[in-house]
Order: structure tokens, then C-alpha cells, then sequence
């Protein structure tokens, strides 16, 4: 009876091993691995003069990680990264007012980072779902994710503005989405072939199925 088609890359490259002994073993490497890239990518990051937001590639790695890891896998991630730097390890991008540890999470750009475990386990659930083995449906499933991360740091960051209600969102989403929205949508454009292309350097082969 022929195997079932791995629904993640991870357990694609899984599968090119002995699982009983080194599933487990490429699952968490894997889920250290983005951990750590989304660690290094706060650090370059550029804080512009009229937000509070600093412009960083997190976005990106996250849902490339969830992409990759799937849903389960996508938001351990995350979560490890995020109990990183409650710990106080210096993984978050740095800020001009607020100190390393949990202060962060609840700074004006705490809902970007609470946001990045569910924006990844939803773009993991679409690959699950065979989102991330062709590039459109690779880019859409991440623009989705993009869409969670966006709506959690716009939202909370309205509530640090002086306006309130609706004229509240609209500040935040002026100065907590607009100044990156095209380029976080271009910079998913530029990636969504990353996953796609592990598949097929893993022996992958897309039939020619509605993805």
C-alpha cells in the first residue's frame, strides 16, 4: 500500500529517514531552527520616526516557519520564541523605551508578537491543506498569517492612542500597518517559492490537482 503524501515539508524530509528514530529529532531541530531565525531577524530591524513599530523581517520568517513546520509545529515555534523573551533573553527587536523581558508583550507592539503563534498556525493549517507546494497558494496561505498579525498589533496598539473607537483603529493602522503592509506583501511575494522548492529538492512532484 503506497504512504500517504506528507502534509508538511518536515515531515517530508522526515520521511527520508528512519521516522521511529529521527522524527522527533528533525521535528524539534526544526521548530529550534525557526525559533532562532526569528530570534536573528528582530535584530535587524529599523525603527522609522514616526511609529512606534520598528521594520524588521519577523513577519516573513514566521510564516515561512509555519509554512514549513505546520500548524502544531508552526505555533510551538513562537511560542518558544515568545517565552524567550519573557525569559529576558535578547531575542525581540530592540526598542527605544521599553526593557528586554515581558515588558515587551505589553509595550504598543506587544500584539505583532502575540500574534505571531496564531499567524502561524493558521498559515501551517493551509499548508497542512496543500497550500505550500505551489508558489500562488504558498503566497496566499502567508498573506493570511499576515492578515493575524496585522489585525493583533493594529488592535492592540489603538489602545495606547489618545483617540478612541474606530478613529482609534484608523491611527493604529496608519502607524502600525500602512508604512509596511506593501512591503511585507512584497517580501512574502519574493519567498513563497522557498517552500515549493524544498518540496521538489526533496523529491516531491505536484500532480496536477486544483493547487
Amino acid at each position: 500500500m503506497q504512504s500517504a503524501t506528507p502534509s508538511t515539508l518536515v515531515q517530508l524530509i522526515a520521511s527520508r529517514r528512519d521516522r521511529l528514530h529521527t522524527n522527533g529529532l528533525v521535528q524539534a531541530g526544526a521548530v529550534l531552527f525557526v525559533t532562532v531565525l526569528t530570534a536573528a531577524s528582530a535584530q535587524l530591524s529599523v525603527h522609522l520616526p514616526y511609529t512606534a513599530v520598528p521594520l524588521t523581517l519577523q513577519p516573513m520568517i514566521v510564516l515561512m516557519g509555519g509554512l514549513a513546520l505546520g500548524s502544531r509545529l508552526g505555533a510551538a515555534s513562537q511560542l518558544l520564541y515568545l517565552a524567550a523573551g519573557v525569559a529576558g533573553l535578547p531575542v525581540f527587536a530592540t526598542s527605544l523605551t521599553l526593557p528586554p523581558g515581558a515588558a515587551r508583550l505589553l509595550g504598543p507592539t506587544g500584539g505583532y508578537l502575540m500574534a505571531y503563534p496564531l499567524a502561524a498556525f493558521l498559515t501551517g493549517a493551509l499548508g497542512e491543506r496543500g497550500f505550500n507546494r505551489r508558489y500562488l497558494t504558498s503566497v496566499l496561505a502567508m498573506c493570511a498569517g499576515l492578515f493575524v498579525v496585522y489585525a493583533g498589533g493594529v488592535t492592540w496598539l489603538a489602545t495606547f492612542l489618545p483617540e478612541t473607537g474606530p478613529a482609534a483603529l484608523a491611527a493604529a493602522f496608519a502607524a502600525g500597518a500602512a508604512p509596511f503592509l506593501v512591503a511585507d506583501v512584497m517580501k512574502l511575494a519574493v519567498a513563497g517559492g522557498a517552500v515549493p522548492l524544498l518540496w521538489r529538492l526533496f523529491g516531491y512532484r505536484p500532480s496536477t490537482s486544483k493547487y
